[in-house]
């Protein structure tokens, strides 16, 4: 079932909402804002509760306890989180696209959206081992397909 297709984000319940994520931990790096451009550049410095291999929050439903800035995406401020990769199922949908072909809704696993390099595996390291995260910028997050 499409339920992506026959509702809109508002009208999804929780559980749907959910399995739109793709999981492909992008949302969990760390970004740098430019002070005097507003240039928002991607990391490869990732939140502590990433685990780097399986690219989900090890401790998804406590989150907020351990990291009190990680933010909820939600159908009431998605619009808001310019920040989200292009690449991003929510940022897609709200934006009027449909989900990329290697989505694990499409593909009935993650290992397309590994293959194909949308996620964060093998390429982050833990946010506990950066200095600057200014040294740490990387442009594979930017990457969209489809």
């Amino acid at each position: 079932m499409s339920f992506w297709k026959d509702k809109s984000l508002a009208e999804l319940s929780a559980h749907e909402w959910e399995q739109l994520c793709d999981g492909c931990g992008k949302c969990c790096l760390n970004k740098i804002i430019d002070d005097e451009t507003e240039q928002l550049y991607y990391t490869n410095a990732a939140c502590k509760l990433l685990d780097i291999k399986d690219c989900q929050c090890q401790h998804y439903e406590q989150r907020f306890s351990f990291v009190p800035s990680c933010t909820k995406v939600t159908p009431d401020n998605v619009s808001q989180l310019t920040w989200l990769p292009d690449s991003c199922a929510y940022r897609r949908l709200y934006l009027g696209r449909e989900l990329p072909s290697w989505h694990p809704l499409l593909q009935g696993s993650k290992q397309a959206m590994h293959d194909l390099g949308m996620s964060t595996r093998n390429k982050v390291i833990n946010e506990d081992k950066v200095k600057y995260l200014e040294d740490h910028i990387v442009l594979w997050p930017l990457k969209d397909s489809d």
